[in-house]
């Protein structure tokens, strides 16, 4: 009987124990500290930053793994502000998150085989799932170049956003929405992918800009009209194409430059300026003369 009792001991003790064991990952994962599949390190916080991408694509960004780039992390995931999220000192955020990625790379594929296979970022930041057939979205969701201008922006709008978090009135969101519109009214140009590679470029340009998420040179200021209370203070900034940010009294504009046979020239809405040898001509305002400005020492 004790031989019988101990070889059933030897047949059902392996089976015990992988019950167990699988009870445990199962329903008691391992806490901070023990071996788990996702664990907060420096590998997949880089990991993570080539999937999702914080920064603006130009070498600008929150710190890999600082309060600040999670927060830009779960806002790249739609999550940011849920009740639900783990706390963000703790491997179970890490895991969360990984959740999130598995959940939306498989969102892309199931939208288009062929895309976000091996590489989650061949899709547009956005799910392609359910987009309108024949929409300015089902166009950029087909595009590889215009899918890969908006993860740009997403980056951008993101690093935006963090900057602008104090920012009275809140524009931001909504001057995003009404870009968003702008851009699916593409689809009444002649050149609808043209003009939404425009917009897109023209968007991402104008945000590292106004936010200051690039390089820029320290601001100039130009006397107008012989007048020194009559000024204009210019910086100029490192985005492509450069662009400045004009400021005259309580106004402000910003501009893109132009094609230029001599010197500086940069267009705005209804402003002009164009330096040559720190001399420059500046329009402020709908059909206003140019102003003959010259640059303070």
């Amino acid at each position: 009987m004790r031989k019988i009792i101990s070889n059933m001991t030897g047949l059902w003790l392996p089976l015990i124990l992988a019950a167990v064991s699988g009870y445990a990952s199962a329903d008691n994962p391992p806490t901070r500290g023990k071996t788990a599949d996702v664990a907060c390190s420096h590998d997949w916080y880089r990991a993570t930053e080539r999937r999702l991408v914080s920064g603006d694509g130009q070498g600008h960004g929150p710190d890999l793994g600082s309060e600040e780039w999670k927060s830009v992390i779960e806002f790249k995931l739609g999550v940011r502000g849920h009740a639900d999220i783990p706390p963000r000192d703790s491997d179970d955020w890490c895991r969360y998150v990984d959740s999130l990625m598995g959940k939306q790379s498989a969102s892309v594929s199931r939208a288009d085989p062929g895309v976000g296979a091996g590489d989650p970022h061949q899709g547009p930041s956005f799910s392609c799932d359910p987009v309108e057939a024949g929409s300015i979205e089902a166009m950029i969701c087909a595009d590889p170049e215009l899918s890969a201008l908006d993860r740009e922006l997403s980056a951008v709008y993101a690093a935006a956003v963090a900057k602008a978090v104090n920012q009275h009135p809140p524009m931001l969101k909504a001057e995003q929405r009404g870009w968003i519109k702008g851009r699916d009214d593409c689809w009444k140009s002649t050149d609808p992918r043209g003009c939404v590679k425009d917009e897109y470029q023209r968007r991402i340009v104008t945000l590292q800009a106004r936010y200051r998420l690039v390089s820029y040179t320290p601001s100039v200021q130009f006397v107008c009209n012989g007048n020194p209370a009559d000024e204009v203070i210019v910086t100029f900034f490192k985005t492509d194409p450069p662009t400045l940010i004009a400021e005259r009294g309580d106004r402000v504009s910003l501009m893109f430059q132009q094609p230029s046979a001599s010197g500086s020239k940069y267009q705005g809405g209804n402003e002009t300026f164009w330096e040559h040898q720190g001399e420059a001509r500046i329009t402020w305002g709908f059909q206003a003369p140019a102003m003959v400005c010259i640059k303070s020492p």
